[in-house]
């Protein structure tokens, strides 16, 4: 059966399934997804600490949620890969938007720490700036994945619908 065909809520995406999978049902995401800026921030945010971290943090790549769902180990990643292409339009497009912000910052604290010739002179910054700027969006990505997100673009006409939808 191909994504285009697949509903959040019937077949093979009902409800009780992607709940079994830790899958939102009502937008078709799953928090899993998060792990891959959990994991990197995590490392950032110890630096000061344990500064051989930053060969880890320089090795990160930005991943889309299909690319982190089919490299990972989660037991239902078809599933998630297939609920995500079912997951409203403007679900999909506002946890994209946030994806990319975070993309931007976690990439800019690795281009500093690749031109940093004192990686401990910088590491408290890179740090703090993880807490203050990365770890926000993080969390917005989760009120997108949670459905509880007001941050959802409505420019065309199907979102609001779309919206309406999620939150009934």
């Amino acid at each position: 059966m191909a994504v285009a065909e697949l509903t959040l809520g019937k077949g093979r995406l009902a409800a009780d399934r992607l709940v079994a999978a830790n899958i939102n049902p009502r937008t078709g995401l799953a928090t899993d997804y998060l792990n891959h800026f959990n994991e990197v921030v995590m490392m950032l945010e110890m630096l000061p600490a344990m500064p051989e971290c930053a060969g880890d943090v320089l090795e990160w790549q930005p991943a889309t949620y299909e690319q982190h769902f089919r490299a990972s180990s989660f037991a239902e990643k078809q599933l998630a890969i297939d609920a995500f292409g079912a997951a409203p339009d403007a679900v999909r497009r506002a946890l994209r938007d946030v994806v990319a912000t975070l993309d931007t910052a976690v990439c800019e604290k690795q281009g500093r720490l690749r031109n940093a010739d004192d990686i401990a002179g910088i590491s408290e910054d890179i740090a703090r700036q993880s807490v203050e700027e990365i770890r926000p969006l993080i969390s917005a990505a989760s009120a997108i994945i949670h459905g509880e997100s007001t941050a959802i673009d409505t420019d065309d006409a199907g979102s609001q619908a779309e919206i309406d939808a999620l939150f009934a």
